[in-house]
């Protein structure tokens, strides 16, 4: 038990870190108030996930953490009980992102660099990239996760075959694609929302910036995907465009190739199937 923020700070501070990128945990005051605290040697990660929910906030469609305190090795945000899901959650879960998806933008990307797990994640277009979705994609998400892959050593020579055509490929599926910038989670997969209490949808953890809506859904597919009913509810709110699923795996790529640069080569089969697929 702690009398003070500061102290859960600091005492949490104090502990030598292991192997993860973050110790993360419950903590909780002698007044019986409790926090959720994320903590690691990461820098600007902490305040970049605090714009982020900030931004998202400012929609007033989900849920979000409040955040409490942020600095450069830490974030401090109000702690969320978890509840039972109710019937109706995901439906509610699916219109909600329709309707956060159409809170637009005028240009691509984000005002600040973020990050998506562990890895920088590039937000701050320059010249065509502010105003073309193919170009930004390209070069914020696939060739930079990519290039990073080749400097870890991960590419393999079907991947590497396979992504010298990706130029090409990523013009005829994108250059078709003509939605304002949606303002996305980023990182929406099932370990990134929660059921509170009262069984409503609670977003946490995102990489927020301003893209084509389809990634944020190709994410949810990733790792076992969403109920049926979310996806009903989207397309009943907000119908996608024709050619949604031959887009798909490009999207579901660029978060594969990241799990890659985070975990190792346990993805890089699936970076191989995606990219034969496109």
């Amino acid at each position: 038990m702690y009398t003070s923020l500061r102290q859960i700070i600091e005492s949490v501070l104090r502990e030598p870190l292991k192997n993860e990128i973050y110790h993360t945990g419950k903590v909780e005051t002698v007044s019986g108030k409790n926090y959720f605290l994320k903590t690691g040697d990461f820098s600007v990660a902490y305040q970049c996930e605090a714009h982020g929910l900030n931004e998202l906030r400012k929609t007033n469609i989900f849920l979000l953490p409040e955040v409490i305190s942020v600095g450069d090795n830490y974030i401090l945000t109000q702690y969320i009980e978890r509840g039972k899901i109710p019937t109706g959650f995901y439906r509610d879960f699916g219109r909600k992102l329709a309707l956060l998806h159409k809170q637009v933008a005028t240009s691509y990307g984000f005002y600040e660099d973020n990050y998506i797990g562990g890895n920088r994640q590039l937000n701050v277009a320059g010249g065509e990239e502010q105003n073309n979705w193919r170009e930004f994609y390209f070069n914020k998400r696939l060739m930079y996760q990519y290039q990073l892959a080749e400097k870890k050593g991960y590419v393999s020579k079907a991947l590497k075959n396979g992504f010298s055509e990706i130029g090409k490929k990523v013009d005829r599926l994108l250059n078709q694609v003509h939605e304002s910038p949606s303002l996305l989670h980023g990182d929406l997969w099932s370990g990134n929302y929660l059921c509170n209490i009262q069984g409503e949808v609670v977003l946490i953890d995102p990489a927020v910036y301003y893209g084509h809506r389809e990634t944020d859904l190709a994410m949810t597919k990733l790792f076992g995907g969403f109920p049926e009913g979310f996806y009903k509810a989207y397309q009943e709110e907000y119908p996608l465009a024709e050619g949604w699923q031959e887009r798909e795996p490009l999207y579901k790529l660029y978060h594969v190739l990241n799990h890659l640069n985070l975990f190792g080569k346990s993805y890089l089969s699936e970076a191989e199937y995606l990219v034969s697929l496109l």
